[in-house]
């Protein structure tokens, strides 16, 4: 599916294609993130504390392309149209559990993200007594002045040009595979296919923990 694992360290693209190892920014994140945990322990000490991840994912009606397993000889054929019109999944993951929280919206920018974060918030139920420290990458709407946490989201950054240490950015191969080797007629049609996918993903907990809690992600809730 796309999707590269290793047992050691979480493995990145350099400019030949070719999938190295980075191990000294996993280190230096897992230190980071245990650090900040820590903070926020002992600022909240009543609190419920969790770690999530979260990142945007552009899908639209511009196919995309699998390979796929047919019988020697044949030609596959897929039915596909070049039409250039997009929407954004916006998708939260919490790698321990393997809970996801999802949205679907036109376009990325900081009043969006803003309305995400809210919902977000409410849907959980965060405040002083349950927290998440939320992993995002280093986009321009999540580091915006205009940015309005609501109370209980601490934010944390995580190093430019490294999705390989993002967990979110595992859910990505899960979510096309609806739309895969196939062109939905409009962004409606396109829409209805990521509800009905992310309403499975969102019940496959193990599946997402698997492929989402890497080995130095940290574990906050009691066993």
């Amino acid at each position: 599916m796309g999707i590269h694992k290793t047992n050691d360290f979480p493995l990145t693209c350099d400019s030949t294609g070719a999938w190295r190892l980075r191990p000294n920014r996993t280190r230096k994140l897992e230190k980071k993130l245990d650090l900040r945990l820590q903070f926020l322990q002992s600022r909240y000490p009543d609190a419920e504390i969790e770690v999530w991840s979260m990142d945007e994912h552009r899908l639209g009606l511009h196919p995309i392309l699998r390979r796929v397993w047919i019988p020697e000889a044949e030609q596959p054929f897929a039915s596909v149209q070049q039409t250039y019109k997009w929407m954004w999944l916006y998708g939260f993951v919490h790698p321990e559990s393997g809970e996801t929280y999802w949205w679907i919206l036109p376009s990325v920018n900081t009043q969006l993200f803003n309305r995400v974060l809210a919902d977000f918030a409410q849907e959980y139920g965060l405040g002083n007594q349950k927290r998440v420290l939320l992993a995002v990458d280093q986009a321009g709407w999540h580091t915006s002045n205009d940015l309005n946490l609501p109370e209980g989201i601490d934010l944390m950054y995580l190093p430019a040009y490294s999705p390989e240490l993002q967990p979110a950015e595992r859910l990505w191969p899960l979510t096309n595979e609806i739309v895969a080797n196939s062109s939905p007629s409009s962004l409606d049609e396109m829409e209805e296919l990521l509800v009905y996918r992310c309403q499975q993903l969102m019940k496959q907990h193990d599946l997402i923990s698997g492929l989402t809690c890497y080995y130095w992600w940290p574990r906050t809730r009691a066993a």
